[in-house]
């Protein structure tokens, strides 16, 4: 395997060959389904330190240690390099007050106690804990009896460590609510405050490609896929929104990102509203 020295590692650009990229680039999107085609200068730059900091001259010489290592943890690397897992919790208000006024109430009497919830790319989790405080707060008092857990998937392990632990600085809570804010949070020092345990045991995280497979007992009322779906393409897309369908309950809703564009014409989903997707057959209304 060839190395650089220290001395010049500092003052070398590495850049990929043609080869190199199609490989790369070529094994991600089979893999994963992400579309770096375009993408070669964000590799080039993203990387830069990676290759550096190990004393490799080359992205073959990368390639060789990420597609060696049996762990998986060379590739979470990789994939947290090239993604950008940048949330805050209130992302796209509009859709939790969509969950809350016009979701929920719709759901609640059509549902007996059990509503099927998946947080999608969840990133660092505040996606998925905003939607647990959200159904905290539409059920209140009526919490108990209902079984609103959330599944909340990523491919990255990094981010679901981060997830789990729970904890965000101040700023990334500035989309919410004060009062949401007295509520789910506890302050841990230096600026950071962590989810309180009663939304954490809402949330399960678990690592997913969304490449793979859907598996699951029973089809789910709620999805949110946001912001993920910028990385594929119109064909990847497309597929990737048929599985979600068919993982949707009757009568269930699919959020999605507002910079993501979704064949309305293609798609088996009924449009609402701007990112906002319901399954519903032709008997169905939404009275």
């Amino acid at each position: 395997m060839e190395s650089i020295t220290a001395a010049d590692a500092s003052h070398t650009l590495i850049h990929l060959t043609d080869a190199e990229f199609e490989k790369l680039t070529g094994f991600v999107y089979q893999t994963y389904g992400i579309d770096l085609h375009r993408k070669r200068l964000l590799i080039e730059g993203r990387l830069a330190n990676e290759l550096r900091s190990r004393g490799l001259s080359s992205f073959s010489s990368y390639m060789e240690v990420l597609f060696a290592d049996k762990t998986g943890n060379e590739m979470n690397r990789f994939l947290s390099k090239i993604t950008t897992n940048h949330s805050f919790f209130g992302r796209e208000n509009e859709h939790f007050d969509f969950l809350l006024n016009t979701a929920l109430p719709y759901l609640e009497p059509r549902r007996k106690g059990d509503l099927r919830i998946w947080s999608a790319g969840c990133s660092a989790g505040q996606e998925a804990y905003n939607i647990a405080m959200a159904m905290d707060q539409y059920f209140g008092p009526r919490k108990n009896a209902w079984d609103t857990t959330i599944l909340a998937t990523d491919i990255s392990m990094k981010v679901l460590s981060e997830a789990r632990e729970a904890t965000y600085p101040e700023s990334s809570l500035a989309g919410l609510p004060q009062e949401w804010c007295s509520r789910y949070f506890t302050p841990v020092g230096n600026g950071n405050y962590q989810v309180i345990e009663r939304i954490r045991r809402e949330v399960v995280f678990k690592t997913f490609n969304l490449m793979d497979p859907f598996v699951y007992k029973k089809p789910f009322d709620i999805i949110f896929c946001r912001n993920v779906m910028i990385y594929f393409d119109a064909k990847t897309t497309a597929n990737l929104v048929d599985k979600f369908y068919d993982a949707t309950a009757e009568g269930g809703y699919f959020f999605v990102g507002h910079s993501e564009a979704i064949n309305r014409d293609r798609t088996q989903y009924t449009y609402l509203k701007p990112a906002i997707f319901q399954k519903l057959s032709s008997e169905s209304n939404l009275k």
